[in-house]
């Protein structure tokens, strides 16, 4: 993962420099870390979707659910948030919460991951059926009504 794109490289200015950073300046780039900065930038723009839709206002649940449900982050706007190349382009709607679902293989050196591949999207002919199968056994052993997408 590492410290290489300059979304890290603004928080460690702005944020460790100035000692507000929540955690040792160590675990900058290290691959949980950088996964909850993923997270982080997910929800962030999800916020800024429905904002844009509702309005700079507190939000509801549902209003932040549909800002995460209607989220396109194109490469274009991950080089502008200086994140290019630690997720990938995304689209999300009510029906895939992963946007597809890439994924880049990782291999331990001996110090640290290293990516090993470019983004690779899986063969979702194979693998959505198994999880529309595997969600629906699911509500069916728990007793809940499954949420239809309009």
């Amino acid at each position: 993962m590492g410290t290489n794109f300059p979304l890290i490289q603004d928080i460690l200015t702005y944020v460790y420099a100035r000692g507000k950073g929540a955690g040792p300046e160590s675990d900058v780039g290290t691959g949980f870390w950088n996964r909850g900065v993923q997270r982080g930038l997910l929800t962030a723009e999800g916020l800024r979707t429905a904002m844009r839709e509702f309005g700079h206002q507190p939000l509801t649940g549902a209003q932040v659910q549909w800002g995460l449900e209607h989220l396109t982050i194109t490469a274009a706007s991950l080089k502008e948030l200086g994140a290019e190349g630690l997720i990938s382009p995304i689209i999300l709607s009510c029906r895939d919460h992963e946007g597809g679902g890439s994924v880049k293989f990782q291999q331990w050196d001996g110090k640290q991951w290293r990516a090993i591949s470019d983004w690779i999207a899986p063969d979702q002919a194979l693998v959505r059926p198994l999880v529309e199968a595997s969600a629906a056994k699911y509500a069916q052993e728990k007793g809940i009504t499954p949420r239809t997408c309009p």
